[in-house]
């Protein structure tokens, strides 16, 4: 399983990121230690991708609310065995929105960097145990003269202006995610 690409991601990362060693690190263990962290059946966990969508003015963010989860939260799931971790993201971007069209934001001219990192635990069902999502986060923005369209995966499937998400979710992560894109917006 070719493991190249995630680490020159994780390297981008530390570089553009260098508060965030400890999850880098954390990252780059589990990464070196599981050859096949990118298949679902790698059983302490595997790595997935994330999307967090940006509006095309970049006033708004689309979350899903999660219906095994019951959470609104960014578009997102398994790599599947995609080395290409951004594929995945962008794959499910369009999955879980029913729209096509996406750009990267890139962080520094064009290369592309994660937005954020991400371990949570996702609780044992039916014959899967618990396990964790090491999730790679990307940032995208949908191209215009599109409208979303929930997927099976959600209960409900909205555009929220960035003031509005905080009174939506209290999840750390999804906050992490809005405050870290209005910093590279800015930067």
């Amino acid at each position: 399983m070719h493991r190249r690409h995630l680490n020159t991601l994780l390297e981008r990362y530390a570089t553009a990121w260098p508060g965030e060693a400890d999850i880098v690190n954390r990252f780059r263990a589990f990464v070196a230690t599981h050859d096949d962290c990118l298949l679902r059946s790698c059983v302490p966990g595997h790595i997935t991708a994330s999307a967090w969508i940006l509006s095309p003015d970049r006033r708004s963010a689309l979350l899903t609310h999660h219906k095994k989860l019951g959470r609104w939260l960014q578009l997102g799931g398994h790599v599947d065995g995609e080395a290409v971790i951004e594929a995945s993201a962008l794959r499910e971007a369009r999955e879980e929105s029913g729209m096509a069209h996406f750009e990267f934001e890139p962080w520094a001219g064009d290369v592309l960097v994660p937005l954020d990192l991400d371990v949570h635990s996702i609780p044992a069902r039916r014959t899967e145990p618990e396990h964790d999502h090491w999730d790679v986060r990307f940032l995208l923005r949908a191209m215009p003269g599109q409208e979303p369209v929930l997927s099976e995966e959600g209960t409900d499937l909205r555009w929220f202006s960035l003031a509005e998400i905080p009174t939506v979710t209290d999840e750390e992560s999804v906050l992490r995610l809005l405050r870290k894109a209005a910093m590279r917006r800015e930067g």
